[in-house]
């Protein structure tokens, strides 16, 4: 495995950088299942769940928000 440079990352241009979060952040939820949840963190998701449930029609769905924070592109 090669050794990063963050010096290096820091320097691109924000959407290469969003680009590389992304990446990362997939390759970390295909390990999560490794990942065990903090007591509080369960039931955090669980009222999130919850209240989804009560509410399906509040919120943004995921698509919007990427186009909304990347702009249309």
């Amino acid at each position: 495995m090669s050794t990063i440079n963050l010096e290096s990352v820091l320097k691109l241009p924000v959407e290469e950088r969003i680009r590389i979060v992304e990446e990362i952040w997939d390759s970390v939820a295909d390990d999560a299942p490794q990942v065990e949840l903090q007591p509080w963190q369960a039931e955090e998701l669980d009222r999130r769940i919850a209240e989804f449930e009560a509410n399906p029609t509040e919120g943004v769905p995921w698509a919007e928000v990427k186009r909304r924070v990347m702009g249309d592109r």
